[in-house]
């Protein structure tokens, strides 16, 4: 019930081939500690997160260092957590949670390159096997692509599922399909599955653009052990005992969430039209209605406003994880191109205010 602010950390992507061979100066330098610092024409700044990721860190490096171990163990205590990565598109948000996309008739990508989420998958399991207590878990997966919510495991082609509102649950997806799983391949599969169907495309920066937000949550139902007393004979001496029976009900149930949000983009730098100019827009709209609840969160509670949490189909799903009762682990990807140099600051001042945002857990 105390209140705790989200955590951010920043990573860095490698100066891409394009990038070096047109010859982009690399204007993102780590400092060390925590801070950023980028230097530019007329710009001269320097930003602090409670972690930084430059070029050279390893996956396994940026699991281990975002706290992500611990919000997967918070999870099987029962509280509600979530990991969302974001930045412009290209930025390296994707490979960041989930490591390079194969495909299902390809070998399965070299562990070393794993993202966060096939980590949390084994850490996850790892840990309910030593607590030896009784779980079940499963997925859902769903895509919000030009403000449709979709089911990404249901079978068929995707359709427009309703976004409901409760006072017991908040908003949640009517209808969504969640999956049961035992093992590690298991939810690899189901992770594959609905990598496959979500929308994507390629443009001018990104050969492999998503082109919406994927929102994958793994539930954890664990079972309290109550007791029953068990009664001898008339005549018996012998004390009680207790006998340990499976409850009716849960006794926590945990969430752990992670959001992989299509990257910001200027239809003038990608070169998208048509469609492609559609959906853009449909994505810097729901971003920028995050981004305004993000500032409006950041002040402190006495001073704030309504917080429009009803203007996107995004925000209405995380507003539980930005403002409510969750725990947050933000993942800010930036390159350090000149290039983009534009982008590359908004998503610093973003992610610089999302880090005095609090919430009670």
């Amino acid at each position: 019930g105390r209140e705790t602010r989200l955590r951010v950390v920043l990573r860095v992507r490698p100066l891409t081939c394009t990038e070096t061979r047109r010859g982009d100066r690399r204007v993102v330098h780590s400092l060390g500690d925590g801070t950023i610092h980028v230097s530019a024409a007329r710009h001269d700044a320097t930003f602090g997160f409670s972690a930084v990721f430059d070029a050279g860190a390893s996956q396994e490096a940026v699991f281990e260092g975002s706290g992500m171990r611990q919000l997967v163990e918070l999870a099987l205590d029962g509280f509600s957590c979530t990991v969302f990565a974001f930045g412009q598109t290209g930025s390296g948000k994707t490979y960041t949670l989930m490591g390079p996309l194969t495909q299902s008739e390809t070998p399965p990508a070299a562990p070393g390159l794993l993202g966060l989420m096939q980590r949390s998958f084994a850490c996850l399991l790892e840990q309910s096997r030593s607590r030896g207590s009784d779980l079940a878990l499963s997925a859902s997966y769903l895509e919000i692509y030009n403000e449709q919510v979709r089911d990404l495991l249901s079978p068929g082609p995707p359709c427009a599922l309703p976004l409901r509102w409760s006072k017991t649950r908040g908003f949640y997806v009517e209808n969504q399909l969640s999956v049961d799983f035992e093992s590690l391949e298991a939810i690899a599969d189901l992770l594959l599955q609905g990598s496959q169907r979500r929308q994507t495309s390629a443009h001018a920066l990104n050969r492999h653009s998503s082109r919406s937000h994927a929102l994958l949550t793994i539930h954890v139902r664990s079972r309290a052990v109550s007791a029953r007393k068990g009664r001898g004979g008339g005549q018996s001496i012998t004390p009680p005992t207790w006998v340990p029976q499976p409850s009716a009900c849960p006794s926590k149930q945990g969430t752990l969430c992670f959001v992989d949000l299509a990257g910001s983009e200027r239809v003038k730098e990608t070169g998208s039209s048509g469609e492609l100019s559609v959906e853009a827009n449909n994505i810097n709209r729901s971003l920028l209605a995050l981004g305004h609840c993000i500032s409006l969160l950041a002040k402190a509670r006495g001073k704030r406003t309504h917080i429009p949490y009803r203007d996107s189909k995004l925000t209405r799903l995380l507003a539980r994880s930005l403002g409510g009762s969750g725990i947050t682990l933000m993942v800010a990807c930036i390159s350090p191109s000149s290039r983009c140099l534009s982008e590359t600051l908004s998503t610093l001042h973003y992610a610089s205010r999302a880090r005095r945002v609090t919430t009670r857990p």
